[in-house]
């Protein structure tokens, strides 16, 4: 799932690898074949907008702290000197991240 995160006509997005599902997702979401499957996203849901009320992106439900690990990227070996790049970020101990 790519979410966009900056206003029209500028590249900037977020590629949602998976997700630790908390209420009305089914199936597994470690990658994002599995966490679109699980969750019914298709191709109709290209430029929804997530601030709306049917489809959205939450804040968390509690205040606990996290500790977020950046890593390499994985399975990206065509992308040369990017490969490398601190671009994975994850919380620390998830077990819903697909490889650490």
């Amino acid at each position: 799932m790519n979410v966009v995160t900056e206003r029209e006509g500028h590249a900037s997005a977020v590629l949602l690898w998976a997700i630790e599902p908390v209420k009305n997702v089914n199936g597994r979401t470690q990658g994002p074949g599995l966490l679109c499957k699980s969750m019914e996203i298709d191709r109709r849901l290209n430029a929804h907008n997530l601030l709306s009320d049917d489809f959205y992106i939450a804040d968390r439900l509690n205040n606990e702290q996290l500790v977020i690990v950046n890593r390499p990227r994985v399975g990206v070996a065509y992308a040369k000197h990017w490969q490398r790049r601190l671009l994975r970020f994850y919380i620390k101990g998830n077990p819903f991240v697909s490889k650490k």
